[in-house]
């Protein structure tokens, strides 16, 4: 019933996401791909199938044992813990017998040593509702989306202010392009690591060369560069998804001496038509940071009037309670953050 593939699996990890209703870009390969290869541990996407109920969740597998605070404490190769990669999972089920999807899960899980999962929920077709009984299921903030049926409803939806700001870029002579090819990608993460210089970004948020690499080469039909020029000179950037009649705000970055200009203000209008000419119903824009109603919600709402907002949700849930509290003893006098979860990684 339970069928796990890896990332040398592709054809048939991809045909299986595919072959799912409300599928979206973060359980495809290519999607976590990237995030392997920036060190978020090994991907897999596990098929639950009985022939009546079927679903998929998409992990990334780490051993504990790698951590560098468990280093000599424990053995390699016996403890893991899985979460969501960068951006959303969690469990498409297509079906109503969850218990029976949930106990070979939790099975699944204790036979390969799986202590602790961590998900994000895809907002947008909240799979939360079918996962409340077997995780503990936290809501966070409100998250951002536009309504891409057609030109009026994108224009209509912006608030005024940012309407002027849209109007003030093409007035400045801004243009936005769109396109895929290593020289923009290149462009883009040179503009995105300089923002994340100035807001003093945790090293994560770094990504290598080889990760824009992979983006480009195993998302052709799924990512893009939407970046803006003035006088030739590319002053902002954006990586956006796409799949499934949906596109993603991904990753974002700008050089903060045109920011009168509003560069990504014209980026994100032009992005959401281009998803409108091209068959997408939604740009999800995402919230604030940590989740909060901060100056990047605030940013990313002036695009949608609208009070029909998402939320967010995660899920928690502790596969082997025994040895997750082993492994909090290990670490309880060096535990930084006893919020985070899993606890012994905090």
């Amino acid at each position: 019933m339970i069928t796990v593939y890896t990332l040398n699996d592709f054809e048939q990890w991809d045909n299986t996401v595919r072959s799912f209703k409300d599928y979206d870009v973060y359980w495809l390969n290519g999607y976590v791909k990237a995030f392997h290869i920036h060190g978020d541990g090994e991907p897999l996407l596990i098929l639950y199938d009985d022939g009546a109920t079927r679903g998929i969740n998409v992990v990334m597998k780490r051993d504990v044992a790698k951590d560098e605070r468990f280093k000599g404490c424990i053995p390699e190769n016996r403890y893991f813990d899985i979460s969501t990669p960068y951006g959303y999972g969690g469990w498409i089920i297509e079906g109503d017998d969850t218990d029976k999807l949930f106990a070979a899960y939790e099975n699944w899980n204790r036979r390969n040593g799986i202590i602790s999962e961590f998900v994000r929920f895809h907002p947008l077709i909240r799979n939360y509702e079918k996962c409340k009984d077997f995780y503990e299921v936290i809501q966070l903030g409100k998250v951002v989306h536009m309504n891409l049926d057609d030109p009026k409803v994108i224009w209509d939806n912006i608030i005024s202010k940012n309407r002027n700001m849209i109007r003030k870029a093409i007035k400045n002579g801004v243009k936005v392009y769109n396109g895929r090819f290593p020289e923009i990608y290149e462009k883009f993460r040179v503009i995105y690591n300089e923002t994340m210089d100035k807001d003093n970004a945790e090293k994560y948020y770094y990504f290598k060369p080889e990760f824009y690499a992979s983006l480009l080469n195993d998302m052709q039909d799924n990512a893009q560069v939407f970046w803006a020029e003035k006088d030739g000179k590319v002053i902002a950037a954006s990586i956006m998804l796409h799949a499934n009649g949906r596109m993603f705000y991904h990753l974002s970055g700008s050089i903060r001496e045109y920011g009168t200009y509003a560069p990504t203000n014209l980026i994100l209008y032009r992005a959401a038509m281009w998803g409108c000419a091209n068959g997408c119903k939604i740009l999800y824009l995402g919230g604030g940071l940590g989740a909060g109603v901060d100056s990047l919600f605030k940013f990313k709402k002036a695009f949608y009037k609208g009070d029909d907002l998402h939320h967010f949700y995660v899920g928690r849930k502790i596969h082997d309670p025994e040895v997750y509290e082993e492994l909090k003893k290990i670490r309880e006098e060096t535990i930084e953050n006893a919020n985070f979860f899993p606890v012994y990684r905090g």
